[in-house]
This record gives C-alpha cells, structure tokens and sequence, in this order.
C-alpha cells in the first residue's frame, strides 16, 4: 500500500526515475528551460531548486555532492559559473512551471520549466 508516500513515482521505478531526473536536470541547467510534462515538471522543480541551493555556497563539498549527480562536466560548471550567481541574493522559487497545452497525440498536459 502507498499510504504516507509523498515522492511521484512517474510510472516508474526507483533507477529509472532518478536517470530520468537527472536527465531533466542536465537539460534544463544547459539548455535554461525545457517542455515536458506537467508531473514531470512540478517532480523536477523539487530536485534542481535544492541543487541550485547548494551550488550558491560553492563549496568543494557541494561541489562534489552535485558533481555525482550530474552527468556531464558541462552542466556543472554552467551551474556554478552561471546559474548560482545569479541567484545569490533568492532565497528559493528558481524555476516556473508553466502549462502550455496538451500532446495532440495522447492528451498528456505539457508544461514549460525553466529559470526565474
């Protein structure tokens, strides 16, 4: 039973949900916004806001901590050099979701992440 189970599980698994974050997070700290999902999108938001948190202090410890997470170095150093600057004096709400419409396809509401 999932009685008190708060994490959306995506309709998936625990290994390929997080592959699937993690590939959401490297494409929307490269690319500054991407369009998915509407529960993929509000999932999202709870994994890269703690990130873009933790690379505002710039540590070598967090530094490494999101290092592992991430996949490309790439993606890192636009992190570090880039995003966290910019939001130095925010204290959280980096990302908008915004819904833009559903998949002509299978109906599937879509929705905008990106940056504030």
């Amino acid at each position: 039973m999932r009685h008190q189970k708060r994490k959306k599980s995506l309709g998936r698994e625990r290994a390929p949900r997080n592959a699937l974050l993690r590939n959401l997070v490297e494409s929307i700290i490269l690319h500054g916004a991407i369009i998915t999902t509407v529960a993929k999108a509000k999932t999202l938001r709870g994994v890269v806001e703690p990130l873009v948190t933790r690379a505002k202090s710039g540590t070598v410890a967090d530094r490494r901590r999101i290092a592992s997470f991430l996949y490309t170095k790439a993606a890192l150093q636009k992190l570090f050099l880039d995003i966290a600057p910019r939001y130095r004096e925010r204290n959280g709400g980096y990302t908008r979701v915004t819904k833009i419409g559903v998949r002509a396809n299978d109906k599937g509401e879509k929705a905008r992440i990106e940056f504030v």
